[in-house]
């Protein structure tokens, strides 16, 4: 269900819907990790509504009017310096920017992977560099004793597979919030504000198939040198990330179960 946004007979949908947002200028890429989400998330066509903030911005968006808020990852890099980035990165920077204002407030139920994850770190202070980027693939990632507590982690194992593939992240754990996992190569994997507000750097609706998509597109983009895409093809192939899709399974339950109760 793509949003023009927000008043398209919300009423008539029982409970309220997840927002998708988007930022992937390729549709071929934007399709994809909009399916994994739904998949992976266990998503039902009539519980979602997507944007893609990359072709006009963020809308206006009424947090009342929804159950969470899920973002995906994209090529644009919050650390570029501001006098390189295009009108409409700068748009959605703005737009989150406003967002993370009201759902920070609120308290509201979101989980941003990667470039979500990015946003989010600024906006709360981190700083964003390239100097804990992770190359394309799998990567093992070690919960934090609070991470053990974190009902969207309690009971996954201490260490587990994820997959990744960033050219930057937190440099430190964003003020005011919650370690709740990382590694040596790139520390801050997933963190917590307040009570809802979740990011992960990893992807929690990846797959070897999505994957093996972005590889293929993005080999261009500075990633990875281009000439060792099959080589990184290859070795996805080889991977599995249940427990990070666990952790989107988690999301959906507990804030889909949450806005039932609401608005029962």
């Amino acid at each position: 269900m793509e949003c023009n946004f927000l008043n398209q007979g919300l009423q008539s949908i029982m409970a309220q819907p997840f927002l998708i947002i988007q930022l992937r200028p390729e549709d071929e890429t934007a399709d994809n990790e909009f399916d994994a989400i739904k998949f992976y998330g266990g998503l039902k066509d009539h519980e979602v509504i997507r944007t893609r903030a990359e072709k006009s911005g963020l809308p206006d968006i009424n947090l009342s009017e929804l159950s969470a808020i899920i973002v995906g990852g994209s090529p644009f890099d919050v650390s570029t310096p501001t006098e390189q980035k295009s009108k409409i990165q700068l748009q959605v920077e703005a737009g989150f920017n406003r967002l993370f204002t009201d759902i920070i407030d609120r308290d509201f139920p979101f989980l941003g992977a990667c470039s979500g994850n990015g946003l989010l770190g600024s906006y709360c202070g981190a700083n964003i560099s390239s100097r804990y980027a992770e190359p394309v693939g799998g990567a093992n990632i070690t919960l934090t004793d609070e991470g053990r507590r974190d009902p969207l982690l309690s009971g996954l194992p201490d260490t587990f597979r994820v997959l990744v593939g960033h050219k930057e992240a937190c440099d430190d754990v964003p003020p005011n919030s919650v370690l709740l996992a990382g590694n040596e190569i790139c520390p801050v994997q997933m963190f917590r504000v307040k009570s809802n507000i979740y990011a992960t750097q990893f992807h929690p609706e990846g797959d070897a198939e999505g994957f093996t998509l972005r590889i293929n597109i993005y080999k261009n983009h500075g990633y990875f040198p281009p000439d060792s895409a099959d080589r990184l093809i290859d070795a996805v192939a080889m991977e599995e990330s249940p427990e990070a899709q666990k952790i989107l399974k988690r999301f959906v339950d507990k804030y889909r179960d949450a806005a039932a109760v609401t608005n029962d």
